[in-house]
């Protein structure tokens, strides 16, 4: 499957479409300000980068200084993944969470206008909406890990693995 066939769906259609999803994942990345981007550098490798996530007008959003390494590597190749702060006490609320999909550069001031006001952020600023391709969350409940993902069209999936002898089911 080519990357442009992949079905995205934004924040808004999650939320609505998994809302006992949803809610934890927006409560994790709300523990923390800072979390973890992947992106794509020009020769295909990886890059790290720090980075606050925002949700507001019912969507996702990524904001950057204008020329960072991660917004060009966006402007080039769309792809990321979120990985939320795995700070002190994150395990015992939620897990940990990541998001990914494609980041869509916003350049209407229609939209960057309201969001600058709003958010104090600097001018001149790139500024994305996140298009999701997979939401997943993995914690420990009980004497299991549990793994959930979610993709655009599907339930959120639900496996169940037991720390004993590493086997794993898939429930709901």
């Amino acid at each position: 499957m080519a990357v442009h066939d992949v079905h995205m769906t934004s924040w808004a259609e999650f939320e609505k479409a998994e809302p006992e999803f949803a809610t934890p994942v927006r409560e994790r990345f709300g523990m923390y300000k800072h979390h973890v981007l992947g992106t794509v550098r020009r020769d295909g490798s990886p890059r790290l980068s720090g980075l606050e996530v925002d949700f507001r007008f019912e969507q996702m959003w990524l904001g950057m200084m204008p020329g960072s390494l991660k917004a060009r590597d966006l402007l080039r190749d769309p792809r990321f993944s979120i990985f939320a702060n795995p700070g002190e006490g994150a395990e015992l609320a939620h897990g940990d969470v990541r998001v990914s999909g494609r980041a869509v550069e916003v350049v209407d001031d229609v939209v960057k206008g309201p969001y600058a006001a709003e958010t104090g952020a600097p001018v001149p600023f790139h500024l994305f909406r996140v298009e999701l391709d997979e939401v997943s969350g993995v914690g420990v409940e009980g004497e299991e890990i549990v793994l959930r993902v979610w993709r655009p069209g599907a339930r959120v999936r639900t496996i169940r693995r037991g720390n004993d002898d590493g086997s794993a089911r898939e429930v709901g």
